[in-house]
């Protein structure tokens, strides 16, 4: 059986994880929002901005499009 210490560290190590990337919230020129798992990636030598939606799919928008970025 195991102890209720190990049961608190075993959710303190979730927490933890969880807690290490910050979603973003993006909104475009047009007037979309688009919320973001983690922190998109910029490539400045491209303009594009690359961020993963809610289900980890990796999507790409030209930079140009985006009028605020802001951390949720």
């Amino acid at each position: 059986m195991m102890s209720k210490y190990l049961y608190l560290a075993i959710f303190s190590a979730t927490i933890a994880l969880a807690g290490c990337s910050s979603d973003y919230v993006l909104q475009t020129k047009s007037g979309e929002m688009i919320v973001t798992k983690g922190k998109p990636e910029i490539d400045k030598s491209t303009g594009l901005v690359t961020y993963k939606d809610a289900g980890g799919f990796k999507h790409e928008i030209n930079r140009d499009q985006i009028s605020n970025m802001v951390e949720k």
